[in-house]
Formats: structure tokens, C-alpha cells, sequence
């Protein structure tokens, strides 16, 4: 139960970082740091921002930001895995 209540938590989180960072790309303003993006994926959050990339069509186009996104998500699986089988 605690797993699932961090990946709801850091899911959530990385949700509202990608629905800030359109927000200000759209005014703007100054952007989420990728960076903190990705972070939040590796975190736990990728189901999260997977979620948000879709609704809010952001970050789809950028492909070194896809792949980055996409191995920060597979290293969290492989970590859940570990976590699963050894924790």
C-alpha cells in the first residue's frame, strides 16, 4: 500500500508540473525545467506524466525528451521490480 500511495502522490505531482509547464508555454512565462520533469517520472510520477503528455499534448513532439522520459520509466519499473522481488 505504501508503493501505491508514492506513485499516486509523485503521479500527481508530475501531472500538475506538465499542466504548469503548457500553462507557461503557452503565456509565455518561464517553463518547468525538464529536468524536474524527468525527475518526477524517475520518482514514481511517470504514470502521471504519461497521462498529462497525452491530455495536454504536450512534450509528444520533442523526441530526445520522449526517449529520456521513456528510459526514466523503464528505470523506475526495473526498480519496482527489484523493490517487488527483494524489498
Amino acid at each position: 500500500m505504501p508503493v501505491l500511495a508514492v506513485y499516486l502522490a509523485s503521479g500527481t505531482a508530475a501531472a500538475a508540473a506538465y499542466a504548469a509547464d503548457k500553462r507557461a508555454a503557452e503565456q509565455g512565462r518561464r517553463r518547468v525545467a525538464e529536468r524536474t520533469l524527468h525527475l518526477l517520472g524517475l520518482l514514481g510520477g511517470w504514470p502521471g506524466a504519461a497521462l498529462a503528455q497525452w491530455a495536454f499534448r504536450h512534450k509528444t513532439r520533442k523526441r530526445r525528451f520522449v526517449l529520456v522520459f521513456r528510459v526514466t520509466a523503464l528505470v523506475n519499473c526495473g526498480a519496482l521490480a527489484l523493490f517487488v522481488a527483494f524489498g
